[in-house]
């Protein structure tokens, strides 16, 4: 009889099990961000099933450090943006 291989889904619950007790020790408000950066492993679950071959925590990881630079680059342009409007409004 064949045996079923394991989602990547599957696999990212479990990881993220294993780090609850870490997330326990956590003061309250780390532990909201915490779970923000666990949320953030979850929105590239899909891209991450394809790469079957590497090790799930690292998926994980990248998957969050993906996340963490798409908000890196919404900031700049905030910044970038609020930077031009002064500049603006000082012209006038």
């Amino acid at each position: 009889m064949g045996r079923t291989i394991p989602t990547y889904r599957l696999h990212l619950e479990s990881i993220l099990n294993d780090w609850m007790d870490y997330r326990r020790a956590l003061r309250e408000k780390d532990r909201e961000l915490f779970d923000r950066l666990l949320n953030k492993s979850r929105q590239h679950s899909s891209a991450a099933s394809y790469c079957a071959h590497i090790d799930p925590s690292i998926l994980a990881l990248l998957s969050i450090l993906v996340e963490m630079e798409r908000d890196i680059e919404a900031l700049k342009r905030e910044r970038s943006s609020a930077a031009d409007d002064s500049n603006s409004r000082a012209d006038s």
